[in-house]
């Protein structure tokens, strides 16, 4: 049997493992845990009501966080002219068109955010493979493929992130850093909420909010009061 490090003791004086915590004061406790020598990313795990093996109850979508998630976002767009220049005018970190498709062919997801013109996808597509798993790959759902892409680096750029559900049932998302004030914390979680239950199918029946963790990097996964949430759903 391993034993637990002399911070993760100190961690667990600090929560209780079955207790069922208020929003306001799971987030309080998170930052209450031993702190680490980087800044820590706040992360939710929600619990939804849908069959994930039917097509029509997929839970997808976008959201602009306030207040960002914290992280550096890195943009790629794939474009070429005038698009390009308007991407590189708006803050993408990298434009191009073939060399950059040809640099992800080699392997290359150094990146956050992979944007890309309409025009581009026939190439781009025969990188499923390389982007699909890591969840990159532009789809116009997530406004990732569009003409209007000094839109979308700025929204990139500004804490706009996509969510969907995984084959548990399950969404996770990132709403910030440990040294986030409360207020931006709790802001940014309602916000991302408020979108998953805005992304409900309609063939979803039932509760749709089941369970709710919230957890730091290097810190303990609290179960969240949904009653405390705040948002009927």
């Amino acid at each position: 049997m391993r034993c637990r490090s002399k911070r993760m003791k100190e961690v667990a004086k600090v929560y209780d493992s079955m207790r069922v915590y208020k929003l306001e004061e799971g987030v309080s406790v998170l930052k209450k845990a031993p702190p680490v020598k980087f800044d820590q990313s706040v992360d939710l795990a929600l619990q939804v009501g849908v069959d994930v093996k039917k097509s029509d109850q997929q839970v997808r979508g976008t959201v602009s966080l306030p207040h960002g998630t914290g992280k550096e976002v890195v943009v790629v767009v794939l474009a070429k002219g005038e698009k390009a220049k308007e991407a590189q005018e708006a803050g993408a970190d990298f434009v191009g068109a073939d060399e950059l498709l040809e640099k992800i062919k080699g392997g290359w997801t150094n990146f956050s955010v992979l944007i890309a013109t309409p025009d581009m996808m026939r190439e781009l597509g025969k990188l499923g493979k390389v982007l699909g798993p890591r969840g990159l790959m532009p789809t116009p759902k997530a406004g990732t493929v569009t003409n209007e892409v000094a839109r979308a680096v700025k929204e990139s750029k500004g804490g706009k992130i996509e969510f969907k559900v995984d084959k548990t049932g399950v969404v996770h998302g990132v709403i910030g850093k440990l040294s986030f004030s409360d207020g931006a914390l709790l802001e940014n979680l309602r916000v991302f909420l408020q979108a998953i239950s805005r992304a409900k199918p309609a063939s979803s029946k039932g509760l749709f909010f089941r369970s709710l963790y919230l957890s730091s990097t290097m810190g303990p996964g609290l179960r969240i009061d949904l009653q405390s949430l705040g948002l009927g759903a």
